[in-house]
């Protein structure tokens, strides 16, 4: 897991949720520690919040292969479903960054509870953070577990960039790699931003990568 060919997502290309495409650093270690103790957990409802790219659905997309679940956007959930989720010991709510039936989301938390269930729910910011306005909710998304997804550190946007350029077939240098890391803004959004642009303008000038495309890119 330590090994820099491994990454923690791609950005343009066919995503490969695999355990082994995970690169685990501080700025994620905690989120997936707590995937990988389940179901050794405090609490029933664990929530990963991080900014967008930050490899949140790479997280469950693991631990859904290792653990029977049932995974869906957020803005499917409906009372049918909710019956459906009664077939599954895990459920993952992903991409849950609007509010929706907060009667809904709250009939879901007493499923798992009653039924002795799981919940993972990805959002980009804390859902005990939300501005809920039904106060049962609010106090039930107070009582869950929270894992953070940091930004990036300098290892893994090292891993991220290297991976990225090698999955297009494109080499280079690692001191490339690192004038990047120095410069561009320590975050998942703006990696994918640049490494998109820097290939595009690769392909277009029909050259290899060097400090004058890095910097016009920046």
């Amino acid at each position: 897991m330590n090994n820099l060919n491994q990454l923690l997502f791609k950005f343009n290309h066919k995503q490969n949720f695999n355990y082994d495409d995970y690169f685990v650093s501080k700025s994620n270690f905690f989120a997936f520690q707590l995937i990988e103790k389940w179901p050794k957990w405090e609490k029933n409802i664990l929530n990963i919040h991080g900014e967008k790219f930050s490899g949140k659905t790479h997280l469950v997309d693991i631990f859904l292969k290792k653990n029977k679940g049932k995974k869906i956007p957020t803005n499917q959930l409906d009372n049918n479903l909710l019956k459906e989720f009664k077939l599954y010991e895990n459920i993952v709510l992903d991409d849950f960054n609007e509010i929706f039936d907060e009667r809904l989301l709250y009939t879901l938390f007493n499923l798992v509870d009653s039924d002795n269930k799981y919940l993972i729910i990805n959002s980009f910011i804390p859902i005990n953070e939300m501005d809920f306005k039904l106060n049962d909710l609010k106090s039930r998304c107070k009582n869950c577990l929270f894992a953070k997804i940091d930004n990036p550190d300098d290892e893994l946007m090292f891993a991220i960039i290297l991976k990225n350029f090698s999955d297009r077939q494109i080499e280079i240098d690692k001191k490339l790699i690192d004038f990047i890391i120095k410069r561009i803004d320590r975050s998942y959004g703006k990696i994918y931003e640049f490494i998109y642009k820097i290939d595009e303008l690769s392909l277009k000038k029909k050259k290899p990568i060097d400090f004058k495309t890095i910097k016009e890119i920046l």
